[in-house]
């Protein structure tokens, strides 16, 4: 198989010949954005042999929003972009220009996050927390829900935009905020879900080969069950924060095609994982334990989230190295 086939196939649970493999980090510097962007994940993608890109949104975290509007929270004045804003052209241009220079190889997923996280990502720019966020939408949640349906349009587009002109398979869709101490399943359910629906709804519209992300940032585990039905074809979670292995995790999503299976936290200066410590031999031998435990179908190799970008690339070489030879 190709490697675009190979991907189709294992978020289709069709056979493949070889499990797929994909891990991606954060760019930063001059790489965060720009034609310097471009090149570092082209770079990375073709060293590595990875069986599919996953192009982050570096530069593009927080959702445009004014910084009067964020300090006396003036949710009314939160509106969805004009077709024209950087927000959304940029974006698209980056993953046009990957698309063309690689995209008949392989598949390419782009990173798009929540409305929530949108939202937080503004506020803490601003000098706000994540809390402020999540405290105003349960204190105040008629005007906060508006204002993430309004974000929710915006990124909305954007998904439409990223498969229909920047030529995309489908977008790696990031939700957060399913932690115990944020919200009950009620309360997430009913003030967030309406906005992730949104946009995932009309990401379906135009591929049905999307990733939902339920991100095990800072390493607090999440209520999983808050997105077990969301409308998405293959479902990667955080297999060490959540103590949900691969195999379980397929049965507790209803039998989706799954990835993951890679401790990858790292704090900015702490590297906990298989991944960045193991030898050759460490690393392969878990690599073909993971398959021969799951078994080949519906399974993508992949991390809990995001590497840090000062591994070993030859890591990667290894672990796509022994999933081949399976």
């Amino acid at each position: 198989m190709d490697k675009r086939t190979r991907m189709l196939h294992a978020m289709n649970n069709q056979p493949v010949d070889h499990v797929p493999v994909g891990f991606w980090f954060h760019f930063a510097g001059d790489e965060a954005t720009g034609e310097a962007n471009i090149a570092a994940h082209l770079k990375y993608y073709r060293d590595t042999d990875l069986d599919f890109v996953k192009i982050m949104c570096d530069g593009y975290f927080p959702y445009p929003i004014d910084a009067n509007t964020i300090a006396h929270d003036d949710w009314s004045a939160i509106r969805p972009l004009a077709p024209d804003d950087p927000y959304i052209i940029d974006q698209v241009e980056r993953a046009k220009r990957i698309v063309e220079a690689i995209g008949k190889e392989r598949c390419v997923f782009y990173n798009v996050f929540c409305p929530l996280s949108a939202l937080r990502f503004a506020y803490e720019v601003a000098g706000k927390t994540y809390d402020d966020v999540t405290d105003a939408l349960k204190a105040t949640p008629e005007p906060v829900m508006a204002a993430l349906d309004r974000i929710a349009v915006t990124q909305a587009e954007l998904c439409r935009r990223l498969i229909e002109e920047a030529g995309c398979d489908g977008v790696y869709y990031c939700v957060q905020g399913g932690e115990a101490t944020r919200f009950s399943v009620e309360q997430y359910r009913r003030l967030v879900t309406p906005s992730d629906l949104y946009v995932l709804e009309h990401a379906n519209r135009y591929s049905e080969n999307n990733i939902m992300h339920m991100c095990g940032w800072a390493g607090a585990p999440n209520q999983l069950a808050i997105w077990q039905d969301y409308p998405v074809k293959t479902v990667n979670w955080a297999v060490f924060v959540e103590g949900l292995s691969l195999d379980d995790g397929r049965a507790f999503f209803g039998g989706r095609s799954c990835m993951g299976g890679f401790e990858t936290h790292w704090d900015g200066k702490i590297q906990r994982g298989l991944i960045y410590t193991g030898s050759k031999d460490e690393l392969q031998q878990y690599t073909r334990d993971l398959i021969l435990d799951h078994g080949k179908r519906g399974l993508i190799l992949g991390g809990d989230c995001t590497i840090d970008a000062n591994i070993d690339w030859d890591h990667i070489r290894w672990v796509v190295e022994a999933a081949r030879s399976l």
